[in-house]
């Protein structure tokens, strides 16, 4: 094979050529041609800016209710039945340390008038098998 050698070589010009002085006034002759106003520019979320603050608002407020509603409803205070249901299955107190731990006051709230006629009591104390339960209670 024969050898090549660069330097040696005819070397093929390109197709390209600037005229002479072509780049000395060549920013001066740029700006020239360039409009003097620029356009103005319109952004496509300008004429829709409010629309779409609208619905993230009501997606913020719809992704907060449930958060909202969950603390509202989670109260810090215990209602009457979950205390009972507490003291009834989980703790170790009977009747006589619950009445040991209450005084008068709490006894007298609980007091509650209840009106039953004389059939109702016949009634029941004929239909209840643990009748001597209910009177060593």
């Amino acid at each position: 094979m024969k050898t090549f050698k660069l330097e040696n070589e005819p070397k093929i010009e390109s197709g390209f050529s600037t005229p002479n002085h072509y780049f000395e006034n060549f920013s001066e002759r740029m700006m020239l041609q360039l409009p003097e106003e620029e356009p103005k520019v319109i952004s496509f979320f300008q004429k829709r800016k409010r629309i779409l603050m609208m619905v993230a608002a009501v997606l913020v407020i719809a992704l907060l209710i449930p958060q909202i509603n969950r603390s509202l409803r989670t109260s810090k205070e215990l209602d009457a039945t979950t205390i009972e249901n507490y003291l009834s299955y989980q703790s170790n107190m009977n009747q006589y340390d619950l009445i040991n731990a209450l005084d008068t006051e709490d006894i007298n709230n609980m007091q509650a008038t209840v009106a039953l006629e004389d059939k109702t009591i016949e009634d029941i104390l004929a239909t209840n098998a643990n009748l001597e339960q209910l009177i060593l209670e």
